[in-house]
């Protein structure tokens, strides 16, 4: 089987955009580059886009969204089962893909990155069929239409995931896309651009620009002719998207930051509770925006948690994300390896007890982005590793005395995205869970549903993805009076 980089290569289409159904030149001169955390190697360059590639991507989705906001539901259905159908034949072709661009380990990414995005297809096509766009209210139709031209702009942590999260109910909505995915994984969009084409999808309907946030992203954000942007990003970049739309007014749907609690009851299992929460924390490296890395547990059991969640940590096996026995590949770039060594060392300074982990590359390894999956405790809310977001395998402990302390303390944040909370008594649980302040969350560590809304409170963001409500981000709502 070819690499991703000797397919792309082969197909022409490492170098160029894919804009109005076709691979198109970038009009610009600037590159950037692929780098492999495992080795970090730089193993490709590719273009990024400037404001003309925007205008060119954006005059195309215009043209297309006249026909294709008035296809029925059918009909794009149909597409979406096509794509569904050709990312499954892809599967092992992205998977080592998302291995060498973000070092995702190649049993995580056949597990997890590759089948939960292609999830996001499937639900987006169930939504459609299901979908009532015209509902009758008295005399009045209340419809519900493709609110226009959408820029997505997706992150380097779950590339594909988030490409799909955003794509598939965009275009299910009768929407038209330009994407812009993160510079530091970028390939994964190409071949996902490959399958659209091939699924038939018309001209205009889905665009591709790479590109920076500074360029890229700003010219997609102020672009008049665009009707709406949705990001995944940081806080801060989310803040940046907003206010770049703001002259223009068009809808902006933020997934931003998280710092997510873990509140353990204390009637709960803590063996399933802790080893399970420290599996879900150092999911995808800790690179999850909605991972639960403050685990608030009962004081009293604070040394019998600390040595659970001590030996869970030391199950992890960190090393070559091709290797089938790594379950942890390397970070996804140095600038976040250099984030994570600085709030290890944050933690440290600050008088955090470090449980296991601590600064430096894991087995002492002397090339690759490898960190060494780290555990605080005694951690108190006001430390920086209990309010700043790592985004990599940390955890903090976080002790309290009382139920109600470990409410205050899970809310004792400016995020809001996602939950946790685990206990045997179910009352108790879902107590806990409707005063904790966040989009999502999970009580005994449920099975995934990509069904379920998913967004922020707070500095989190606005609007939600998957499912339902996720395709609802990108329409409209019209009332027609007198229609019936």
């Amino acid at each position: 089987m070819m690499t991703p980089l000797e397919h792309l290569s082969r197909n022409g289409h490492l170098d160029k955009f894919f804009i109005d159904g076709r691979w198109a030149e970038p009009r610009g001169t600037a590159t950037g580059v692929v780098i492999n955390p495992a080795t970090e190697e730089v193993v490709s360059q590719f273009p990024l886009g400037n404001s003309e590639d925007v205008d060119a991507a954006v005059s195309a989705a215009r043209r297309a969204f006249a026909t294709w906001s008035r296809t029925t539901p059918e009909y794009r259905a149909g597409l979406l089962d096509r794509l569904q159908e050709l990312l499954e034949a892809r599967g092992e072709l992205l998977a080592q893909c998302l291995t060498l661009e973000m070092g995702a380990a190649i049993g995580y990414a056949r597990s997890a990155q590759v089948p939960l995005a292609i999830a996001h297809v499937k639900v987006a096509r169930d939504v459609l069929t299901a979908f009532s766009f015209v509902k009758q209210r008295g005399q009045t139709a209340i419809t519900h239409e493709p609110i226009g031209v959408c820029a997505l702009i997706t992150p380097w942590n779950w590339p594909l995931y988030q490409i799909t999260a955003k794509v598939s109910p965009a275009l299910a909505a009768g929407c038209t896309v330009v994407l812009k995915p993160s510079e530091l994984s970028p390939l994964d969009a190409l071949l996902f651009a490959e399958a659209i084409e091939e699924a038939g999808f018309p001209a205009g309907v889905f665009n591709l620009v790479q590109g920076d946030g500074a360029c890229v992203g700003a010219s997609l954000a102020s672009h008049p002719d665009v009707d709406m942007i949705s990001i995944t990003g940081s806080t801060r970049a989310g803040i940046a998207v907003a206010q770049a739309a703001a002259p223009t007014v068009k809808r902006v749907a933020q997934e931003l930051g998280g710092k997510s609690p873990n509140v353990i009851l204390p009637d709960a299992d803590l063996d399933r509770a802790v080893s399970l929460g420290i599996a879900a924390a150092f999911r995808n490296l800790g690179q999850s925006c909605s991972a639960p890395t403050r685990m608030i547990v009962p004081r009293e059991r604070l040394s019998e948690i600390e040595a659970i969640a001590k030996r869970a940590t030391a199950q992890v096996v960190v090393g070559d994300p091709l290797s089938e026995a790594t379950t942890h590949g390397a970070i996804a770039n140095r600038a976040q390896f250099d984030r994570i060594q600085t709030m290890i060392d944050a933690g440290i300074s600050e008088g955090a007890k470090l449980v296991i982990g601590g600064p430096g590359r894991a087995h002492d390894l002397k090339v690759g982005l490898y960190v060494k999956p780290t555990i605080f405790s005694d951690v108190r809310t006001s430390m920086r590793i209990a309010q700043e977001e790592v985004f990599g395998p940390v955890l903090c402990i976080i002790p309290y005395d009382t139920v109600e302390e470990a409410v205050t303390i899970a809310n004792d944040t400016v995020y809001g995205l996602g939950s946790h909370v685990q206990g045997e008594d179910l009352d108790a649980v879902r107590d806990v869970a409707s005063r904790i302040r966040s989009g999502q969350v999970h009580l005994n560590y449920p099975a995934w549903d990509p069904h379920a809304p998913f967004g922020g409170f707070k500095q989190s963001g606005n609007g939600r993805e998957y499912g339902v409500e996720g395709m609802l981000e990108y329409l409209e709502v019209k009332s027609i009076l007198g229609y019936f």
